[in-house]
């Protein structure tokens, strides 16, 4: 049987936790602070949101070995 591909584009926005939830970043984080508040600049260190769960069965095939 042949290895399966990760998909990198959802290897960089999702990971797994120690109990197999799918953890993602939230949206807004990376760029344009100069138009942010100070509260939506420093509530955005974590990676702390889950995946939905009727998207976590397509994730979970994105990322085959997580």
């Amino acid at each position: 049987m042949p290895k399966l591909k990760t998909n990198k584009a959802a290897k960089k926005r999702y990971s797994y936790t120690a109990t197999g939830k799918v953890k993602r970043t939230k949206s807004n984080r990376k760029h344009l602070f100069a138009n942010k508040t100070r509260r939506q600049r420093k509530t955005g260190k974590v990676q702390d949101a889950y995946a939905d769960k009727s998207c976590e069965a397509t994730i979970k095939k994105l990322l085959p070995y997580g």
